[in-house]
């Protein structure tokens, strides 16, 4: 099995001229990439860089991004992507914990940089791209670079290619240890189960390049089959429509929040949309009336998928071109096996009974970085319990009902906030909507929904409250509704459920139960 490192470079030389990458700077063809990245790659090892070593990536999405990360790679060294959101510290505990040897720096960041250069120790060097920075090593002089990478030997099943750290919602993050064997058996599983169309695919990524889902579907599966990406570093409506049309992109990735923004577009902006052969979302639920009023406003399909980072990432999607099931998450993509399990992870339920989702593949990750104990935990007999609930049904569609720490118990019973949103959803003029559990003392837990409405929306707490009763068990009934202008959410676009329960502490005590 080949290496990450030999993938790009045979893409770049089945197709030389075709563009790479739709940058700012203009289109990098594949030639170009190619050289480029192995000028970073030669001078990241005449900077002392040596095979497996942590070199961290803080970059917005851009041709440099994707340069260095393929950098990287090809010097045998392992990315660590930061999060643009985390702060100095959390980004300084990141380093730390992989003992990173170097850091590659949009200039914006300089002063997080030169911060994060005194507080770990194990940084050698540090690489500014777009201005000088004292102390740091000049981009465009390491492009400089004339000499050839090392041609590494690859063990694809052992040596990592890259070390995700997890958004840590329930404490420190964790390393994901994602190896080139891994990441390429996940780009053949997305180059299936997405009928990529080698040289002609166009995809714009707008999701950040940091994340599991941009990076592997979003940039590593279009540049290994020949594919133009087009990296956008922030999501503005306007400009991802104008986007579309200008450059003809095929394929857009998109967390649900953007789709449901994207419907604010007027209507003369529709046209605009028209190049697109497949819309993917992921990275959270889908509510099913963002999909009906997105697909029914643009005329263009939307295929749901899933998977968590340590799965690098996807797992299932809904078959681009074939049946569709809303509220679905799809079928298992091709070399995935997915099954639902029981307790503690053991045993296969029966198809419709909710359960844990479990996975199992060549896609599925090494391991936790330095944490064999949360390494164990979530592994049974070779399968990765993924955390989420959900189910199956007769026709192999998994369908996830929501994450099991987000399961609110109300005198006894289980209740599934996704089942409380889709009803919510339904209601008129309701944008967004969350649902968690609070705790009550006669109860257990009660249902508390965080509401965002459209603009002149007449909904109120009681009117939605009653919509619930029509619709719900009285035990899934909010007890409480929040309006709020805006969920908080991470850089995937998830919702921050963690903070809406803090929310839910100050605000204890707005309305009793009935």
């Amino acid at each position: 099995m080949i290496s990450l490192a030999h993938a790009l470079r045979a893409s770049a030389r089945k197709y030389p001229d075709h563009a790479a990458i739709i940058g700012s700077s203009g289109v990098v063809d594949y030639a170009t990439f190619d050289r480029d990245s192995d000028a970073i790659a030669a001078s990241l090892v005449a900077s002392g860089v040596a095979k497996g070593d942590r070199i961290g990536l803080y970059c917005s999405n851009s041709e440099f991004f994707a340069v260095a990360y393929a950098g990287i790679v090809k010097a045998g060294a392992v990315v660590v992507p930061i999060n643009l959101l985390l702060t100095p510290g959390e980004i300084g505990f990141i380093l730390n914990d992989c003992t990173a040897k170097g850091l590659i720096f949009q200039a914006i960041f300089s002063d997080q940089a030169i911060a994060l250069s005194k507080a770990v120790d194990s940084l050698e060097f540090t690489v500014s791209i777009g201005a000088e920075v004292e102390g740091a090593l000049s981009w465009e002089k390491l492009l400089q670079s004339t000499d050839s990478p090392s041609d590494f030997e690859f063990d694809p099943e052992e040596d990592l290619a890259v070390i995700i750290y997890t958004s840590g919602t329930t404490g420190k993050p964790k390393g994901a240890m994602l190896t080139h064997g891994n990441l390429l058996a996940n780009v053949a599983s997305v180059q299936a189960a997405m009928k990529w169309q080698p040289g002609t695919d166009v995809v714009l990524v707008v999701l950040p390049m940091f994340h599991a889902f941009a990076a592997t579907v979003g940039m590593l599966t279009p540049l290994t089959c020949g594919c133009a990406i087009v990296p956008l570093p922030r999501f503005e409506p306007e400009q991802v429509a104008q986007t579309i049309h200008s450059h003809g992109v095929t394929v857009f990735l998109g967390v649900p929040s953007m789709y449901s923004v994207l419907l604010r577009l007027k209507p003369d902006r529709v046209p605009l949309l028209a190049s697109l052969r497949a819309c993917v979302s992921g990275g959270a639920a889908m509510p099913v009336e963002v999909m009906r009023r997105f697909e029914a406003y643009f005329g263009q399909k939307v295929y749901e998928g899933d998977g968590p980072t340590e799965c690098s990432p996807v797992t299932c999607v809904n078959p681009i071109g074939g049946k569709t099931k809303p509220g679905t998450v799809g079928l298992a993509v091709p070399g995935v096996e997915m099954r639902i399990v029981g307790e503690e992870g053991v045993g296969s339920l029966p198809r419709g009974e909710a359960g844990e989702i479990a996975v199992r593949g060549a896609n599925v990750m090494k391991g936790y970085w330095n944490q064999p104990d949360a390494t164990r935990e979530v592994f049974r007999d070779g399968w990765f319990l993924t955390g989420d609930i959900g189910t199956e049904d007769e026709d192999g569609y998994f369908s996830i009902v929501d994450r099991k720490k987000d399961l609110i118990i109300v005198n006894g019973m289980n209740v599934y906030p996704r089942v409380v949103e889709e009803v919510i959803h339904q209601y008129p003029g309701i944008r967004e909507v969350a649902v968690v559990g609070e705790l009550e003392e006669l109860h257990g837990e009660i249902p508390v929904a965080f509401v965002v409405v459209e603009a002149g929306s007449a909904a109120t707490e009681g009117a939605i409250r009653g919509w619930c009763r029509q619709q719900l068990g009285r035990h899934q009934v909010p007890r409480k509704v929040i309006f709020l202008d805006e969920l908080p959410r991470n850089a995937a676009g998830k919702v921050l459920k963690r903070q809406l329960r803090l929310h839910g502490e100050v605000e204890r005590g707005i309305r009793g139960l009935d």
